[in-house]
């Protein structure tokens, strides 16, 4: 068969689609193969690393654009099968969607939402994070931690990375035996066992998603930390006044889920909550579009239907507007991207290594959509295309007792 020749009559009833096939075979060195259902296959280039079957007429479709979106739409809804190693697939639907860019006719935001309010909020993270304890347990590190890691020196393993992301955020808060600290977002609490456990910390986690809330109180439990450590089940503008004021607070991967238009807020309750003199680690993903949340390639609508409803990038300068307008004084920002990238790839290896027990714990839709979702944000990351920063604040003052932090940075890595 001739692996090159020109569309049948029957994808010539999908003129679009077959001017694109042939113009792709014409220029493009993509290592992908199309076997169609008629059993005709098109190579976009040589030695393919990734074959997409695709089983019928209509799934082709998705191929006008090839945008990300479409892409991932198509796979996950299985109209079409993919094989090849994850990292593969990504890379050769990226190059595909490029090339069909001028056919997308503009960019679509990678976290788009046009509003938030309490009732969505905590059914996004529900749809997130409440997939099921063991669905996660099976492709992150053992404590959970699902954040950007942080490899210092490269070669850490992810459980050794997370430890060290953990160390670097409560070493650059200068955490003491006896702070108070409100982790907001806190997870299946990591951070703040942790700061209980090394720091002599009194820990407050906060966290929408139930399943989270109970493993989080379980592990607290098993620790003996009941005296040291809170688990809530809580949303941060409900922390009222009476709860007292806080030494320390950590937002981790948080507060992308707040929404553009909510940052100025998100921003201010944390300075009602913090002491004077106290410090907030704000670790975060951003867009790098300065008009924060736009991407290349077309990946909005598939993160915002499968993955992430109602989450929201901001660029970073946006970021740093908002904490300056809510009185929080930016002390130290730092890019975690590559950190990020990593991480990523990371948990994607794990994913591919537990597919079959991955499997049978959920559905085949819900398996292919963080299959492909994983791979492609270690994909965006390592393209520039969003990024993550660490940025420490404390509440605005002209007084050296409200900034409590020594003037060298190195502190943070003694």
């Amino acid at each position: 068969m001739d692996a090159r020749r020109s569309p049948s009559p029957e994808i010539a009833l999908h003129n679009p689609v077959a001017r694109f096939l042939t113009g792709l075979q014409a220029e493009t060195d993509i290592p992908l193969r199309l076997t169609l259902w008629n059993g005709m296959q098109h190579d976009l280039g040589p030695q393919p690393r990734v074959t997409v079957n695709v089983l019928s007429p209509g799934a082709l479709r998705f191929f006008v654009p090839p945008s990300i979106d479409n892409l991932a739409e198509g796979y996950v809804n299985g109209h079409f099968d993919i094989q090849g190693q994850a990292a593969d697939i990504v890379d050769a639907a990226a190059r595909l969607a490029q090339l069909g860019a001028p056919m997308q006719g503009r960019f679509e935001r990678l976290f788009s939402a046009l509003n938030h309010d309490r009732v969505k909020d905590v059914h996004a993270i529900e749809h997130h994070y409440d997939v099921s304890n063991d669905f996660y347990r099976l492709w992150l590190d053992e404590a959970m931690v699902y954040s950007c890691a942080y490899f210092p020196t490269r070669t850490e393993s992810l459980a050794a990375a997370q430890n060290a992301k953990i160390d670097h955020i409560l070493n650059k808060l200068m955490l003491q035996p006896g702070e108070r600290l409100l982790d907001i977002g806190c997870g299946w609490g990591a951070l703040a066992i942790r700061a209980a456990q090394k720091y002599g910390a009194r820990a407050v986690g906060i966290t929408l998603s139930k399943n989270q809330h109970a493993l989080a109180c379980e592990r607290v439990a098993q620790t003996g930390l009941e005296g040291q450590v809170e688990i809530r089940l809580q949303d941060y503008r409900d922390i009222e006044p009476g709860d007292g004021q806080f030494d320390k607070v950590t937002s981790i991967g948080m507060f992308e889920h707040v929404g553009l238009n909510h940052l100025d807020a998100y921003f201010g309750k944390i300075h009602t909550l913090l002491k004077d003199g106290g410090l907030v680690l704000n670790h975060g993903i951003t867009s790098t579009d300065p008009g924060s949340g736009v991407a290349p390639l077309g990946a909005a609508g598939f993160i915002e239907k499968y993955v992430f409803p109602n989450g929201e990038l901001p660029h970073i300068s946006l970021a740093l507007k908002a904490m300056q307008g809510a009185r929080l004084e930016a002390l130290d920002v730092e890019c975690l991207r590559r950190h990020y990238a990593r991480t990523l790839a990371c948990w994607s290896e794990n994913y591919e290594q537990h597919s079959e027990a991955i499997r049978a714990l959920v559905s085949e839709t819900t398996y292919r959509v963080w299959r492909i979702y994983l791979a492609g944000c270690a994909h965006a990351f390592s393209q520039n295309w969003v990024s993550l920063y660490q940025v420490l604040a404390c509440k605005a003052g002209t007084s050296e007792q409200l900034n409590p932090t020594p003037w060298s940075r190195a502190y943070m890595y003694a």
